[in-house]
């Protein structure tokens, strides 16, 4: 009975904001530039694993990649939300590489965050990308988005399995009420649930996994079919999504954020490495902007303002996030004032395991 009422809800709100928006002046995504503009044709911040949080309340884990919540981050300006969805015995969560490493909750209560913001702000377009780490049924998935009553505000392709002639426009997407959409990584179609798109049906991107400022590329990587090849993969229609985050290496190959040089890799330009020459470079690669930008830590730096440049606005009505980096320790095992985080943790049961073995 819940899920109906929330429904209900959300039917209403869309409805309501449909006909303002008719009837009214508005901004959409911070800006009234972009209202006439094809979503293909929008630079979109994107938060890299958006729930994966460093700070109190995961004890400062190592492998988290944002500072403040998905709620901040979409106040702030960001308009792509990424996130790995793992079984965890039996229920779709939340998970950094492993629900033992970092567990953010419940997928359905994450897009029931998403959905009430969604209900406040009437005007904006958010994507979200899931890793589909456990390859869950689109079936199952479906049931999460049902249970966070978000399911009216999902757009859904003409075809999913073909990149579209052309997108609509965010005027378009707020009309219809249809303001979220979805991409999984990866997804076999669903008659069931079309919104689901498969990501590499719809996008390409560039290499994701980077441990040297020098080595950001903004060559193709996946999907396989246009691996390396810049202009096929421009010429596909593919969406350009544009990885730029540094990890460092630490024991037994584990990746975790670069907190140490946060501030030049998202910096708008300054030594090599730097967000805003990235994007220049990838802009020209592409004979257009990408249309995500996906970044660690969004609020550090100027992310934020690269993606209006590449948009050409000034934007209104964007809530600043508080900067709260926390003191990342980029060669030990410890968390926060010398607290030990989820990979510490983790070390040191990988160590005790190895230590009993050898007794």
């Amino acid at each position: 009975m819940l899920v109906w009422l929330l429904l209900l809800q959300s039917s209403l709100l869309i409805q309501s904001a449909a006909q303002t928006f008719r009837n009214a002046s508005y901004a959409c995504n911070n800006s009234p530039d972009l209202c006439s503009r094809s979503y293909s044709n929008v630079t979109y911040l994107g938060a890299h694993d958006s729930p994966f949080l460093r700070d109190e309340s995961t004890t400062f884990s190592d492998s988290g990649n944002q500072d403040v919540n998905t709620i901040a981050q979409l106040d702030g300006g960001v308009r792509l939300l990424t996130t790995q969805v793992h079984n965890n015995n039996g229920a779709l969560h939340l998970c950094h590489t492993s629900c033992s490493l970092l567990d953010a909750g419940s997928l359905s209560a994450w897009l029931t965050e998403i959905r009430t913001w969604l209900d406040r702000n009437p005007y904006d377009v958010v994507t979200i990308l899931l890793v589909n780490a456990d390859n869950a049924a689109a079936s199952d998935l479906d049931a999460q988005f049902e249970a966070a009553a978000i399911k009216p505000y999902a757009y859904s392709p003409e075809s999913a399995t073909a990149v579209p002639y052309s997108w609509p426009t965010l005027n378009e997407l707020i009309g219809s009420g249809t303001r979220l959409l979805t991409f999984v990584a990866d997804i076999s179609p669903s008659a069931t649930a079309p919104y689901l798109m498969n990501e590499f049906t719809f996008i390409f991107e560039n290499p994701f996994s980077v441990l040297s400022p020098s080595n950001f590329s903004c060559t193709p990587e996946r999907p396989a079919l246009v691996q390396g090849q810049t202009s096929a993969a421009v010429q596909s229609g593919r969406l350009p999504l544009m990885n730029h985050f540094l990890n460092i290496e630490q024991a037994f190959g584990i990746q975790v954020p670069d907190i140490d040089n946060i501030t030049v890799t998202n910096a708008a330009s300054g030594p090599i490495g730097n967000l805003g020459d990235a994007a220049t470079a990838c802009t020209a690669a592409y004979g257009r902007a990408p249309s995500f930008v996906m970044v660690d830590f969004f609020e550090h730096g100027s992310a934020i303002a690269t993606v209006d440049r590449l948009n050409g606005i000034t934007p209104v009505g964007r809530v600043s996030a508080p900067v709260s980096i926390t003191q990342g320790i980029s060669s030990g095992a410890m968390g926060h004032a010398g607290r030990p985080g989820s990979y510490g943790l983790f070390i040191t049961s990988i160590v005790t395991i190895l230590a009993s073995s050898m007794i």
